[in-house]
């Protein structure tokens, strides 16, 4: 019996090969329910995202290449198609490679968090199509153990290293509390969208986006409880931005120097955060050598973001001295496992030999034999009988010069010398 992973990611292959081996929602419970009857699968879980399709197996006999061509079966793929772009790793390495994956440091943006979730939904899927069993079950339940200690202990996702989130997070350093702030939005675009949310789960008070096509500005504001203008209503409602975030497409700028001033003369000074992610700019650069102005381009982010990465990275190799120490951990509990059903045995065994020999010390009672006597038969008896083999392998393993389970004895029932 072998844990097992295979799978496919973005480092080794494009969305378009990604894209035929996905696993959505209403699919993966036949897949499970596939996986479940193969011949080889004991256990199974699968976990797919847009970044990754992975198959964690549980697997008996000789399953070489089992899931590879399940694999390609089940999505209807050529035989083979897939065999460049696949990996699969065994036992210490399949164990390793889900705590890496869990804590963020095999994803295509170090350490992002929202993997773990991923994991976890699709633990609760294998979980309900019953094909999770004791082996992978611990093995995810510790992965999830791990990731927490990872987060806890270094700083791995501590540091935005995305656009949109180093924006936030210095609207966060100037405004102490982004629940009295406005920010005004420019654009419809996924930038625009993914700051949105992240102003929306840091608490902030109101958000206006303003979009060429209002309909798209709509959209977003929707999920984000704020409201939508077209950009020629934005000149009116910028005194009113304490946070501007602009990101479109257009070729020359649409916020000017002349409408910043005059929204500052309407705010009484009070300070404007701007981030202008765009390229070409969107902001004029003049205006960020207004008083009460702080302009941040998107080099100014990228600088953070690139020192942020770095923090990352020096937090990933904290995390993988946690991981080589839980893998070690991991594998020690599996090894235990193996000793269940010997002692499982040995116990039977024993109960099994007192049974018979208490069953006959109550006949000689019965006989009218002295207690004292049938005690001390049934002791001497119960002793020779556990003993007898042991004693006899032991004498066997002396005449073939085998030490090793002469010495394996010594710890087990802890003989000093």
């Amino acid at each position: 019996m072998q844990l097992v992973t295979y799978g496919i990611n973005h480092n080794t292959a494009p969305v378009n090969i990604r894209e035929h081996i996905a696993f959505n929602a209403d699919v993966l419970p036949a897949a499970l329910d596939s996986l479940n009857q193969h011949p080889n699968v004991i256990e199974a879980v699968v976990v797919s995202t847009c970044n990754r399709t992975e198959i964690y197996c549980h697997l008996d006999g000789d399953y070489d290449n089992a899931i590879s061509l399940w694999l390609h079966q089940f999505h209807q793929q050529p035989a083979d198609s897939l065999t460049e772009y696949l990996y699969q790793y065994e036992g210490e390495d399949a164990i390793r490679h889900l705590l890496r994956v869990a804590c963020g440091l095999d994803s295509m943006v170090l350490g992002e968090p929202q993997i773990l979730g991923q994991i976890k939904t699709a633990y609760n899927q294998a979980l309900n199509a019953n094909t999770l069993g004791k082996s992978l079950g611990r093995l995810f339940q510790h992965a999830f153990s791990v990731a927490k200690q990872v987060r806890t202990d270094t700083a791995i996702g501590n540091s935005p290293v995305s656009v949109a989130f180093a924006a936030v997070s210095l609207a966060k350093q100037i405004f102490s509390k982004l629940a009295d702030s406005t920010a005004l939005l420019i654009g419809a675009g996924e930038t625009i969208e993914l700051a949105a949310r992240h102003l929306k789960d840091n608490g902030v008070g109101r958000i206006i986006i303003a979009n060429r096509t209002i309909e798209k500005a709509h959209t977003i504001a929707l999920q984000v409880d704020g409201y939508a203008i077209g950009l020629s209503e934005m000149p009116a409602h910028l005194a009113e931005a304490d946070i501007v975030i602009s990101s479109t497409a257009s070729q020359l700028p649409i916020l000017g120097k002349g409408a910043v001033e005059r929204a500052l003369k309407q705010r009484k000074r009070r300070p404007i955060f701007m981030v202008d992610i765009a390229v070409p700019r969107d902001i004029e650069p003049e205006v960020g050598n207004l008083e009460d102005i702080y302009l941040y381009s998107v080099d100014d982010l990228h600088d953070i973001i690139e020192e942020n990465i770095q923090s990352r990275r020096d937090a990933a190799q904290q995390a993988e001295e946690i991981i080589d120490t839980q893998v070690d951990h991991f594998i020690a509990w599996l090894r235990s496992q193996d000793a269940v059903p010997v002692i499982q045995a040995i116990r039977s065994n024993a109960e099994t030999e007192s049974d018979q020999l208490l069953q006959k010390s109550l006949k000689q009672l019965e006989q009218g034999i002295a207690p004292e006597q049938v005690m001390n038969e049934f002791a001497r008896s119960f002793t020779n009988k556990l003993l007898h083999e042991p004693s006899r392998q032991l004498r066997q393993s002396g005449l073939d010069t085998d030490n090793n389970l002469v010495d394996a004895t010594r710890r087990l029932f802890n003989i000093k010398d």
